[in-house]
């Protein structure tokens, strides 16, 4: 049986990647997924991670995600305003950012501030910083996330 985060995170991507309109059709996607689980489970978890639903043309309403909704409001954070990444590395299931001298401060600010589902939480020193995600978060979700949120920050070649 996979576990509560593994659940998140998929419906996570489900949501992100297809038009949802029903908790009926997410959980038939589910299913398909080999996650057994009840109606209710999956109404509590739309409400754990504050799925809501959104007009669209094609299929009337669907599911979108909290923190995609967010970005269209929030002041769009670019790389130039707070340095980019020189590195990314991974070890113990936590990230290590490298930073440009003086910037992982306000990059690890950044970071937290997103209210992103991934992020248990960072550490920020001079130039580098100590990202901490949460369970059953892989390394590329976390890629993912940081370049769908902060714009500009990973470039191309940082891995």
């Amino acid at each position: 049986m996979k576990n509560r985060n593994e659940r998140l995170m998929e419906i996570r991507r489900l949501i992100a990647s297809s038009n949802i309109s029903s908790q009926d059709d997410l959980m038939k996607l589910l299913l398909k997924k080999g996650y057994e689980l009840t109606q209710a489970t999956l109404s509590r978890d739309l409400k754990y991670m504050r799925v809501a639903k959104m007009p669209n043309d094609d299929e009337g309403y669907v599911y979108i995600l909290p923190d995609k909704e967010q970005s269209i409001d929030e002041p769009e954070m670019q790389a130039s305003s707070f340095g980019v990444l020189v590195s990314i590395d991974f070890a113990q299931g936590m990230a290590i950012l490298k930073t440009l001298p003086g910037h992982a401060g306000s990059i690890a600010y950044n970071i937290d501030h997103l209210n992103a589902y991934e992020v248990g939480g960072t550490i920020a020193g001079d130039d580098t910083i100590l990202l901490i995600p949460r369970d059953g978060v892989s390394k590329s979700d976390l890629i993912n996330m940081l370049k769908v949120r902060l714009p500009g920050l990973i470039r191309e070649q940082v891995h």
